[in-house]
């Protein structure tokens, strides 16, 4: 987690410093569905290198977005899923998604966004 030193001023900041990353938003898309293992996110999330994976997963981790289950078996199986701080991003994401469908079809049909009032 950010300490009190590390916490920007600025909310928006403190958001972006979270989760403002292209993998970091990704992964937390896909557990928003239900719990996932590595391998799983690897396959889904095409072009992530296990590095990037591994390190989002863990600073994902760090900061109570994200918990990660070590089940007692052979071989050891590991699952990743929201904890309920990264549960509360939900609006946020479906905000994105939203916004993203929006965009796309302003784009593809030539129109204004939804809400834009210029003409």
């Amino acid at each position: 987690m950010l300490t009190k030193e590390e916490m920007p001023a600025c909310p928006v900041a403190t958001t972006v410093e979270l989760i403002g990353s292209k993998w970091k938003l990704l992964i937390i898309r896909n557990l928003q569905m239900r719990p996932w293992r590595f391998n799983e996110l690897k396959r889904d999330l095409e072009g992530i290198s296990q590095k990037v994976l591994t390190d989002s997963l863990r600073a994902l981790e760090d900061d109570g977005i994200v918990i990660r289950t070590v089940y007692p078996e052979v071989p050891p199986r590991v699952e990743y899923r929201l904890s309920e701080m990264g549960l509360s991003m939900r609006p946020i994401l479906d905000a994105m998604e939203a916004w993203g469908r929006s965009y796309q079809r302003a784009v593809l049909d030539g129109g204004p966004l939804a809400g834009d009032e210029r003409q």
